[in-house]
């Protein structure tokens, strides 16, 4: 009967977290492909910018028993570094599966910070690849404009002047393309959290108990 619950729990547990981060990275490829376009980006590169929103976070399925309902202010240090393994865990497990290099870097790298306080490798400015720095920018504006367990989301203005704050951590020119895409007078942050996206093929992770199955979806949403 242990057993059975446990199992049951985990299912629970991954399944709220699979929501919440279905949600986070919808907004994440939408802004992405959005960002991408105002840059002056190809269209396959945008495309590529929305894949990597989609699917950065994916390697947190395997932490999600450790995840689930905490916040950074209750985690210990041993559990962060577990816990910042996540965007390793989601190189790993997408580059399994034939995606590019540039999809494969801007995972990898998207909690780089452009000042080299980031992680996994601290890299510094303008050796963070460059799909990385966009998705930096767009990961941290989606997490402070969802609700989590310990806050509600702030909303938009707030959440820029907070990244204002701390903009040391960003490329200052893609920051700027940032603020011209969210302060664009038909922007509508509601529309960022709509489906997108993209062509994924089907990826499986499998956990006690559980089965997580991201499979093919097309078409945009722009922002």
């Amino acid at each position: 009967m242990a057993a059975v619950e446990k199992r049951l729990e985990m299912a629970w547990v991954l399944d709220n977290d699979l929501t919440d981060n279905v949600t986070h990275g919808i907004c994440v490829s939408n802004l992405a492909f959005s960002m991408g376009r105002e840059l002056g980006l190809s269209h396959e590169k945008c495309h590529e910018l929305a894949v990597a929103g989609i699917l950065h976070d994916i390697g947190k399925m395997k932490l999600s028993r450790y995840l689930h309902g905490r916040n950074e202010d209750t985690l210990g240090i041993e559990e962060m570094k577990y816990i910042r393994m996540h965007s390793q865990l989601s190189y790993d497990i997408l580059k399994k599966h034939d995606y590019s290099e540039f999809i494969l870097e801007s995972i990898l790298y998207h909690h780089e910070n452009y000042d080299g306080t980031g992680y996994p490798n601290n890299l510094l400015g303008e050796k963070i690849p460059f799909g990385a720095r966009i998705m930096r920018i767009c990961d941290v504006f989606s997490a402070l404009t969802s609700d989590r367990a310990y806050r509600q989301a702030f909303d938009k203005d707030t959440a820029v002047e907070l990244m204002i704050d701390e903009v040391k951590n960003f490329d200052m020119r893609i920051f700027l393309t940032f603020l011209k895409v969210v302060n664009d007078e038909n922007f509508n942050i509601e529309r960022c959290y709509k489906p997108t996206v993209t062509r994924i093929e089907n990826i499986r992770i499998d956990q006690p108990g559980y089965s997580l199955m991201v499979s093919e979806s097309t078409g945009y949403v722009p922002v």
